[in-house]
């Protein structure tokens, strides 16, 4: 099997590696040749120490990638996504495996209705979300994902291919749900992270996060999503990690907002992207026009535009009118 995986970030690379160990050739599509030749000499990346690249793993720019494989994977920025496969070089027959998670700004789409609209059909789309953690991944600590798609064949296409003795896949016929799920966690994850920041303990951060799930869920929900996926892998799961974690860089900018920093200045001081940032805006165009009530990611949004303070993000919400739990 010869896979291609676009983007040589963090995720993009830890992936590349789980489908070497599996026997798989890989090639990594860069920005351009300088990064490629870096990753070519290095076989990692500085950011990640404990990152080692298989031998069969090769990172090319885009006018010299090999022309045929069995499978694509696509692992940047959600506001990145399109452009990277829109090369009409690519077929549109292949497999595609969306690892990115977010909405596009401009259109209020996920990833995988970006992939119909630029030729792909949905029963060759698949999407994969979990607590992941390069970082813990490349370290074979034991953790599991879950790969959507309306075809359950695709699905399990992706499930052996990165499934591992560390690494186990489930599958799920959820797109929506698995994508909505990984990209609004980045949001609560914010929201989380401040509390910390701010001194409030495992009661706040908690309450915090099963809000933050029951907003998730109902904008889910309402474009079509299951609620079992929200308690799942892709739901609960991921927005735990997220939130908790000092490894989730959404956590660790909502850390540094509610220690009282510029939320501008700290994602200008961060070397890579924080996917919550820009989501926070494009989730709230998402549920007002599907008519959602998101309260705590409103707050969020309201603090990074500089609206409000961390602390009055935590009193709007706390002195919102009482009503039974949803």
């Amino acid at each position: 099997m010869h896979f291609c995986v676009v983007g040589a970030t963090s995720w993009g690379l830890t992936l590349a590696n789980l489908l070497a160990r599996n026997g798989a050739a890989v090639s990594v599509l860069t920005r351009d040749k300088d990064e490629a030749k870096r990753i070519n000499t290095s076989r990692g990346l500085e950011r990640i120490p404990d990152l080692i690249l298989s031998s069969s793993i090769s990172a090319f720019s885009t006018g010299e990638m090999p022309e045929s494989f069995d499978g694509l994977v696509v692992a940047v920025p959600a506001q990145s996504f399109r452009k990277s496969i829109q090369d009409r070089k690519i077929s549109r027959e292949l497999p595609i495996l969306s690892a990115s998670k977010g909405i596009e700004s401009e259109t209020l789409l996920l990833m995988n209705e970006i992939l119909v609209e630029e030729g792909w059909s949905s029963d060759k789309v698949s999407v994969l979300s979990g607590p992941n953690f390069a970082r813990e991944i490349v370290k074979d600590l034991p953790a599991l994902a879950v790969v959507a798609s309306q075809s359950r064949l695709q699905a399990a296409f992706w499930q052996d291919g990165l499934s591992s003795d560390f690494f186990r896949v489930y599958t799920s016929l959820d797109v929506v749900g698995v994508e909505i799920s990984g990209a609004l966690k980045n949001v609560i994850a914010i929201a989380t992270g401040a509390a910390f920041g701010m001194g409030f303990g495992t009661n706040t951060c908690s309450a915090l996060m099963t809000r933050g799930l029951a907003e998730i869920t109902r904008l889910g929900k309402s474009l079509g999503a299951s609620s079992e996926t929200f308690l799942g892998l892709a739901g609960v799961g991921d927005l735990s990690a997220s939130c908790f974690s000092p490894l989730s860089r959404n956590f660790q900018l909502g850390k540094k907002i509610g220690e009282g920093q510029d939320p501008k200045k700290v994602i200008f001081e961060f070397n890579e992207v924080v996917e919550g940032f820009t989501t926070t805006s494009v989730a709230l165009e998402l549920a007002k026009k599907q008519n959602v009530d998101m309260p705590v990611i409103a707050g969020v949004a309201a603090v990074l535009d500089g609206r409000i303070s961390p602390r009055e993000a935590v009193e709007f919400l706390l002195t919102r009118d009482l009503k039974a739990e949803d």
